[in-house]
């Protein structure tokens, strides 16, 4: 379930989940941070005791986050719904996220620690 940001999708989602013994999963790239809850519209703690919601809030805002790692947690999310009779519904506004899931990522390798050293040096 895609969309824009208060464009309903929680909701449908909570409504989705319930009909189709469904698991919630975050597709935002931003709802993934602990911290940013209002900031990112992000679903009330009182609609994610409504239905069982994975990847919203469990990175730290100081920590660096990708879509390759967010790919990595939602495969594994979807896996585990699955194996425990759980459909998961994913929903958010980030379509690279979207897109990923479909149809995954370029074999591109890390960058190594020095690399970025040396890059986020330069914005000094």
């Amino acid at each position: 379930m895609a969309g824009p940001t208060a464009s309903g999708k929680s909701a449908a989602a909570i409504g989705v989940a319930a009909a189709v013994n469904g698991v919630i999963v975050n597709a935002d790239s931003m709802q993934v941070y602990r911290d940013l809850r209002i900031l990112t519209a992000r679903p009330s703690e009182e609609d994610e005791a409504r239905a069982p919601h994975e990847l919203y809030g469990h990175v730290d805002a100081a920590e660096r986050h990708s879509v390759g790692r967010w790919l990595s947690d939602a495969r594994r999310v979807a896996e585990d719904a699955w194996a425990r009779g759980k459909v998961p519904v994913f929903t958010g506004g980030t379509g690279l996220y979207f897109r990923a899931l479909e149809e995954g990522l370029a074999d591109i390798p890390d960058i190594p620690e020095g690399v970025r050293a040396e890059v986020a040096g330069w914005a000094a």
